[in-house]
């Protein structure tokens, strides 16, 4: 895959859906707060996964944020 492909697919935080529905864009502008670490994945998979699985991609994210030196770097989740 293309960095530019990459760059140009809409990706979206999926730890924190809006009330409306749907997920935010994932990333941050400078000084948002939001309740999770984002949980990123593409617009499409997003769509096609269901609530539970949606859910077990959070705590799997959750999970490895706690391993890894009490949260102080991003990681990897499988989705």
């Amino acid at each position: 895959m293309s960095l530019r492909k990459w760059t140009s697919e809409k990706w979206v935080d999926i730890a924190n859906p809006k009330k409306g529905g749907g997920f935010p864009p994932c990333g941050r502008s400078k000084g948002e707060k939001r309740r999770n670490y984002p949980k990123c994945v593409k617009s499409s998979k997003a769509r096609s996964m269901t609530t539970s699985q949606r859910r077990a991609a959070v705590s799997r994210k959750k999970t490895a944020e706690r391993r890894s030196r009490k949260g102080k770097r991003p990681n990897y989740a499988k989705t």
